[in-house]
């Protein structure tokens, strides 16, 4: 992992214990290594196999598809879903179609290429679980579009919030060019985690998860 937040010899277990990938999720996984291609870590992997087994969400949206490995990983563990994925690389969409046409045998997932923004203004609703993993700092851009389309009881989960432990200095201690993406988060944290139409925790896995649960049909973030 690129910046590990938890113990490394913690995150060497949770690596190393926990079952393996096998089949395609392995090869896609192995190619996305090998290219230096940003996917969840396998801590990360592990949960998310967990959670959606457990949940068996129906409709599912994703911003930041990459090569479609999580997406992937949705659908196998939650057979019935249906999965829109938003990605807005030319290059990483057309990657993503590649694995998809070849392992999305029940074709449960749709590519949409384009700003996250403006696909999902152009979204109907109903959708019970979102994963979102892509611009750090448009995180509290995107929120607020997903709520809108997510239904009353779905959840949110939010990739790699804890900046490398930078969201936890103050801003004067981080790097001018990551002052942004600073920003971005708390003003994602301060929107959501004592909203009182939301549930929402943080997880100490990978570069920090936020899980969101909506109670509302209205949520208005402030």
């Amino acid at each position: 992992m690129r910046r590990p937040i938890v113990k490394p010899e913690i995150v060497a277990l949770m690596r190393g214990e926990q079952k393996a990938l096998t089949g395609f999720l392995a090869d896609v996984e192995a190619f996305a290594h090998a290219e230096n291609i940003p996917v969840i870590p396998h801590e990360t992997v592990v949960y998310f196999q967990f959670l959606l087994q457990t949940l068996q969400p129906k409709k599912i949206l994703e911003i930041g598809t990459a090569i479609g490995f999580s997406a992937l990983l949705m659908a196998q563990a939650s057979p019935d879903a249906s999965i829109t994925t938003i990605e807005r690389n030319p290059e990483m969409a057309t990657l993503a179609r590649e694995n998809l046409a070849k392992y999305d045998l029940a074709q449960q997932i749709e590519v949409i290429e384009g700003d996250a923004i403006d696909v999902l203004t152009n979204l109907p609703g109903g959708y019970d679980f979102a994963f979102m993993d892509s611009a750090k700092s448009k995180y509290i851009v995107f929120l607020p579009e997903i709520l809108n389309r997510l239904s009353v009881g779905g959840i949110v989960v939010i990739d790699d919030v804890f900046q490398g432990g930078d969201v936890a200095k103050p801003i004067e201690e981080v790097k001018r060019n990551q002052r942004g993406i600073y920003r971005g988060l708390h003003r994602l944290f301060d929107a959501t985690l004592t909203h009182p139409d939301l549930t929402a925790t943080l997880v100490p896995l990978g570069d920090g998860l936020l899980m969101i649960r909506k109670h509302a049909e209205k949520i208005n973030l402030v």
